[in-house]
């Protein structure tokens, strides 16, 4: 009878779950919110307030979904039932229950201002990624949710007569910033594209990607 292997055995320490989970790509729903808000700004820009507000609503609230569909096509599959528990996960999914439930503070404030909306979801919404980058032990996350909530700030005093278009393209960018940053450090983690070194029939080595 084959006795089974301690490698499926043993319980995985904290610190192998936390590098299994800092080796994964991370680019599903990061590109979501790329999405919902690229949609959010467009409809900001081109439809009534109203329009804007539900917009907002839907979009935002629709993220983890679209995210979850995008992880298909990204190699995530965040809801495989074959991927090993991790206890980083659950820690993840409570940062992401924790800024949900801050929204308590911003849906009263949209009650008597829907302009306030912008603000108070986008920056709640990025809470998140502080954890997130904590976990992974990368600046990124930190420079995500510091820089969006200091420039929706900035621009929802600035610019208050945009604030359902500039916020949202301002949301956007930071987006694309941390798909590249994100998508590279998944790169260098897992050597993806790494630059090898072959010696060539001169004698001289010859650089492949």
């Amino acid at each position: 009878m084959n006795q089974p292997s301690l490698a499926h055995s043993a319980p995985r320490s904290l610190e192998q779950q936390r590098d299994e989970f800092t080796r994964r790509r991370f680019l599903a729903m990061p590109l979501a919110g790329t999405l919902a808000w690229a949609l959010i700004g467009l409809v900001g820009w081109l439809g009534t307030p109203f329009q804007a507000v539900m917009t907002l609503y839907f979009g935002t609230g629709s993220i983890f979904y679209l995210g979850v569909f995008l992880s298909r096509f990204t190699g995530e599959n965040l809801l495989s039932r074959n991927k090993a528990k991790n206890e980083f996960d659950r820690l993840f999914l409570s940062a992401m229950l924790m800024s949900l439930a801050v929204f308590a503070i911003a849906l009263p404030w949209a009650s008597q201002d829907h302009q306030s909306l912008p603000l108070t979801v986008g920056i709640l919404a990025g809470l998140m990624w502080l954890p997130f980058s904590w976990i992974i032990q990368h600046w990124i996350g930190a420079f995500h949710a510091i820089a969006r909530t200091l420039l929706l700030v900035a621009a929802w005093y600035a610019f208050p007569a945009q604030r359902f278009v500039l916020i949202p393209a301002l949301i956007v960018g930071l987006y694309i910033i941390t798909i590249v940053v994100l998508e590279r450090r998944w790169r260098r983690l897992n050597g993806i594209g790494a630059v090898v070194q072959h010696p060539s029939p001169q004698g001289k080595p010859s650089v492949q990607h």
